[in-house]
């Protein structure tokens, strides 16, 4: 196997209980390197209790994994020395300046001295924090504190990210400018670990999700392929008039009297799964009966959907994310 098809994260079953309580129960995880792989999940999920074990704050009662080609069991030093952890709660001293936060994460990765402050100048820009170098994080917003906090996880150069609800919180402003940087880091080969409340971040930044429910996967794919799983899928078809509608309801076998019917708009509703192949056997049947089709709209569900679907229930966060 070459170092390009090695996964940056690997698990088989990992497990954790406390007492009585299975927090895991078994997970699997493949993620390869420099992408965005999403653990979904309700809270109480297991979300924390994997991002833990794989950075090595906690051990599993069960299982192997490796992370940037180090095991956990055998080389959790070499798994510390690969990895960045942003968690839940800011790890940012109040009491030090931003730029006196990142020379502390220099000194922690045993940066030499004129190293760690050119590491810190460096990030201090990228972030658009120069401006607030000297200042305390309490005069910061939310924002810059998410910012100071992530750039203190990158002084080391890390492989791995693991970013535990990096945006809760957050502002939409914010939390887009967070979007970017992760975009960033994983163009520059960076591979990211992320956990989160909202569905839309999920949909918008990660290459494959999983999705956690009481301790077990109960699914994995690209976002398309969940939310192809989940019922509700359409076309909405729009014709020129309403002879044509009614034939491509025989062609369909639909009936036009139904909810598949929209005469104020002249449209049917198709019920399909969005794939390329369902849509082409729509329309190579409206082409065999001569039906012209003015428009057509593909409507798929959406990552709340399929979360419904899977766990039973919503997440606690809202769906007002920026689009």
């Amino acid at each position: 196997m070459t170092n390009a098809a090695i996964p940056a994260i690997s698990a088989t079953g990992l497990r954790k209980s406390y007492g009585d309580k299975v927090v895991l129960a078994g997970i699997d995880l493949n993620v390869p390197a420099g992408t965005v792989f999403s653990l979904l999940g309700p809270n109480g999920a297991g979300k924390t209790t994997t991002v833990n074990i794989l950075s090595t704050l906690i051990g599993p009662d069960a299982g192997t994994a490796s992370v940037a080609g180090h095991d956990l069991a055998t080389d959790p030093d070499g798994i510390r020395s690969a990895i960045g952890l942003t968690g839940q709660f800011s790890a940012v001293d109040s009491l030090l300046t931003g730029e006196e936060n990142l020379f502390l994460m220099a000194d922690l990765n045993h940066l030499p001295r004129r190293a760690g402050r050119r590491r810190a100048a460096e990030l201090l820009e990228r972030f658009d924090l120069t401006d607030a170098a000297k200042l305390v994080p309490s005069t910061f917003s939310g924002g810059m504190r998410r910012k100071l906090d992530l750039a203190m996880t990158l002084v080391g150069d890390p492989k791995v990210i693991f970013l535990d609800e990096p945006t809760t919180g957050l502002d939409p402003r914010s939390r887009r400018t967070m979007w970017d940087i992760i975009r960033d880091l994983v163009a520059s080969g960076v591979t990211i670990f992320l956990t989160t409340q909202y569905l839309e971040e999920a949909d918008q930044l990660a290459d494959r999700i999983a999705v956690l429910d009481e301790g077990r996967l109960v699914a994995q794919g690209t976002p398309d392929e969940l939310k192809r799983r989940v019922p509700g899928g359409h076309l909405r078809l729009r014709f020129p008039d309403a002879v044509s509608v009614q034939r491509a309801g025989v062609a369909l076998r639909l009936s036009t009297s139904d909810e598949h019917n929209d005469d104020e708009n002249l449209a049917l509703r198709v019920p399909t799964d969005g794939t390329v192949t369902a849509l082409r056997e729509v329309l190579d049947r409206l082409d065999a009966e001569s039906v012209a089709v003015d428009s057509l709209t593909v409507h798929t569900p959406d990552l709340d959907d399929v979360f419904l679907s899977l766990t039973g229930h919503r997440t606690g966060a809202t769906k007002e994310l920026v689009r």
